[in-house]
């Protein structure tokens, strides 16, 4: 029987805890969407570029051993689509509709981003999931432009943020539609209980390894497409393989994503994500 204090129904745990991950359509109304959008776009136009205009691409990882990227966890950092910028690293087209994420602790420095991060309805969700203890490590806002938005390989979040024992979950609001035009996101269902094939370490020369543990291709072929409408979570299990496809169409495919882990499990050291010490992980209180 459910408990009254559940936001979870056991068919939804059952379905999580098959599948790997669990689509809950109108968690966030459309207003708390829009805000969301407006809030990114607003620190978009307070961030001044000059001369750091760093992108990402999952495809040739040329962020990974850059400062910058490297010593966002603890900060508000902001990365441009490798399409937006031309040889000259100058951007073709005006800076909203350049970037490609903003990251990785908007939940702690941003007041809206905080209070969103913070809402009891999340802490709820996260309590049925069994986190127990839970601590939130990293957050990110994803564009996903029109016409640029580009492919996010198959992975695990495991891989990026590891954590002995007790994988990270991953919270992913939709606050745009997402379709299968402008880069949905694709998941193998059942696919959590594949080993963590690789791991993302941040050496002691401060550079970004990847460490391969399965060079076997991925089961692309269970993927299935997650076509979710505007403020619909999708709860993603920390070694589910799941990925998105580039963004061809002229829509946007805006989406904020929370990492949350039990402080029961140890997030490895040598994790390329790291917080100074004067700003260690906090829970939702």
């Amino acid at each position: 029987m459910q408990s009254a204090n559940m936001l979870l129904t056991a068919k939804q745990i059952e379905q999580y805890e098959r599948d790997g991950f669990l689509v809950i359509p109108d968690f966030v109304n459309s207003a708390l969407c829009d805000l969301l959008v407006q809030r990114a776009n607003n620190l978009i136009e307070q961030f001044e570029p000059s001369s750091i205009k760093v992108y990402f691409s999952a495809q040739d990882q040329s962020h990974a051993d850059n400062p910058y990227f490297l010593d966002s966890g603890n900060k508000i950092h902001f990365f441009f689509e490798a399409d937006a910028l031309d040889e000259n690293g100058d951007l073709k087209t005006e800076k909203k509709l350049s970037i490609n994420k903003i990251g990785h602790a908007l939940h702690d420095l941003d007041p809206v981003f905080n209070s969103f991060s913070r809402m009891h309805k999340i802490a709820a969700l996260v309590q049925d999931l069994k986190v127990r203890d839970p601590l939130l490590v990293q957050s990110m806002y994803i564009f996903k432009q029109p016409f640029i938005g580009g492919e996010l390989n198959c992975h695990q979040d495991s891989t990026y943020l590891y954590v002995e024992k007790k994988p990270v979950v991953g919270l992913w609001f939709a606050l745009q539609d997402a379709t299968l035009q402008n880069g949905c996101l694709w998941a193998i269902p059942g696919g959590q209980h594949i080993p963590l094939k690789a791991r993302a370490i941040r050496t002691k020369q401060n550079k970004m390894e990847m460490a391969v543990y399965d060079t076997s291709p991925w089961p692309l072929e269970k993927m299935i497409p997650l076509e979710v409408p505007k403020g619909s979570l999708v709860v993603l299990h920390g070694l589910l393989p799941h990925m998105s496809k580039e963004n061809a169409s002229a829509q946007s495919r805006h989406a904020y994503i929370l990492h949350v882990m039990s402080s029961e499990g140890v997030y490895a050291a040598n994790n390329w994500l790291r917080r100074a010490s004067a700003m260690p992980f906090q829970g939702f209180i």
